[in-house]
């Protein structure tokens, strides 16, 4: 070697030096940290990637404390909703107790009053202390506030509602009428008229029990009526003079209805003549689809050959609810969907009249609820949005029976100066099935979406971690590795450079 002003393989050993230096480093950085990326340069790709699925954990996360969180708040609500339950089954003892009124003074009756008064307030106190940092649970603070409700609708109620703009318009649309189970006893008159001296016998059923009736000749149609209504309660049956006959019909609606009518000893009364022309001939007819009260219904049977029993029953609701096919239950209409969950009672003749409810909504949900966001991502697929009516006495009952209120001293049905508590009973009835029912939703919030989104959320966040880890995360076997051999090339890099700046010192030999 000729040349000392440039040491080419100095130069060489410099750079080598350099770059075994900085591989050094790097393994030295990943695994003081354990990371494989520690700023972009050391892989844009793979920071990009790994900064979203951090946010991706994140957001997981807090989908996990939220979902606790609403399970919280569910659980002091159905604490408040197991107490009202135990009031009203207490409730419940205390009017049958004061039905018996024969074996009750009137101070007991009255102190039965004043311990349903002590119930009443008791529900209304719970109602409204029931609460979560301050939030009111059960006095209609998540309740969903609805405006715009068509005059055929008689009761609502909104259990779920997920919604972006403003409003949500709720129409309900009839498909198959409401119906009665209902039959037509033909008389020939306005009284029975018997061929025999024995009594006109007949059996009247319906869905909640029977009764054998009897009648003697000359018995007016509107006498046979009020005998049959007399029973409604134990039979659900109701009669009406229609014409030369009675229509029997169940006094609810829907299919779960049903009317019985059975002769037990007709009394000669198929052998009188018809009557007027244009008469039916006595016997028992069926209802007609259209008019089925009317006196020209197809018959079913005559008296002599009714000993088997005419049997007719109801009809439920048929209708659609924002183009959902609605379940129904006499003239209740209910869907429960991710997005909407509703309950329309509609009143007999809308009930009855196919075609949309409203002319342009049945009702319009304009907020309210209980929202929760139970996934990573915020938007209405993420959210549920639950419904916690009002459990205040003014709001348990309904519009048809009555409210819950109505059983305190001076109001309607007040056990002191009532003697009839079957209503009193039939909204106390009506109170625990709503309660019931929110606690079962609650419990099914609980249970199934608050469950099952820990569950698959914990899950997610798991795999999103690993998938972090793989992109981001240092495998210390391999750094441990690369280490080794960044600082050997190091050390014989050094060597090298060594012996490269020692190798011009040969041209002085040449001087002599």
């Amino acid at each position: 070697m000729g040349r000392i002003n440039t040491n080419v393989q100095s130069m060489i050993a410099q750079r080598v030096l350099g770059q075994n230096n900085l591989s050094l480093g790097n393994s030295l950085e990943r695994l003081s940290t354990g990371l494989r990326i520690n700023r972009g340069k050391d892989d844009p790709a793979g920071l990009i990637a790994s900064e979203n699925l951090r946010s991706e954990g994140r957001a997981l996360n807090q989908a996990i404390t939220n979902a606790e969180r609403a399970d919280q708040v569910a659980n002091i609500a159905e604490g408040g909703l197991q107490e009202v339950s135990g009031l009203l089954t207490e409730l419940q003892g205390l009017i049958t107790a004061t039905a018996s009124r024969a074996g009750l003074s009137n101070e007991e009756r009255q102190a039965n009053q004043l311990q349903i008064d002590s119930i009443l307030q008791t529900i209304d106190r719970v109602s409204s202390a029931t609460n979560f940092q301050g939030m009111k649970l059960l006095n209609g603070n998540f309740d969903f506030t609805v405006s715009n409700v068509a005059s055929g609708v008689t009761d609502y109620r909104v259990n779920g509602a997920k919604f972006s703009g403003s409003s949500l318009d709720v129409q309900v649309l009839v498909t198959t009428s409401a119906q009665q189970a209902g039959l037509f006893l033909s008389a020939g008159g306005s009284t029975i008229d018997i061929n025999s001296t024995s009594s006109f016998t007949i059996e009247i059923g319906g869905s909640k029990g029977s009764r054998e009736l009897s009648f003697s000749s000359g018995t007016t149609l509107t006498n046979i009526a009020a005998a049959i209504n007399t029973f409604t309660n134990v039979t659900g049956v109701e009669a009406a003079v229609s014409g030369t006959g009675l229509l029997i019909k169940s006094k609810e609606f829907g299919s779960s209805e049903m009317v019985k009518v059975r002769v037990v000893n007709s009394a000669g009364i198929n052998s009188t003549s018809n009557g007027d022309a244009g008469t039916p001939v006595r016997g028992i007819y069926n209802r007609q689809a259209a008019a089925w009260n009317s006196n020209n219904t197809t018959i079913a049977s005559t008296f002599a050959a009714a000993t088997n029993a005419v049997t007719d029953t109801g009809q439920n609701l048929g209708a659609t609810i924002n183009g959902l096919q609605a379940t129904s239950n006499g003239k209740v209409a209910r869907v429960n969907s991710d997005f909407l969950d509703v309950e329309v009672t509609l009143n007999t003749s809308t009930s009855q009249t196919l075609g949309a409810v409203g002319s342009t909504r049945t009702l319009a949900i304009t907020g309210g609820g209980a929202d929760f966001q139970l996934a990573s991502k915020v938007d209405i697929a993420g959210k549920v949005s639950l419904g916690i009516q009002d459990v205040s006495t003014r709001k348990l009952g309904n519009s048809s029976l009555g409210f819950l209120s109505s059983l305190s001293s001076g109001q309607t049905n007040n056990v002191v100066s009532n003697s009839d508590l079957s209503t009193a009973q039939e909204i106390v009835a009506e109170a625990i099935k709503q309660t019931s029912a929110l606690r079962g939703r609650l419990g099914a919030f609980q249970k199934n979406t608050v469950g099952a989104t820990i569950r698959s959320l914990g899950v997610s966040v798991e795999n999103t971690a690993a998938a972090q880890s793989i992109v981001r995360d240092a495998d210390f076997a391999t750094e441990t590795a690369q280490l080794t051999r960044s600082q050997i090339l190091v050390s014989a890099s050094t060597n090298i450079l060594a012996l490269a700046n020692q190798a011009p010192q040969s041209a002085l030999q040449l001087l002599g």
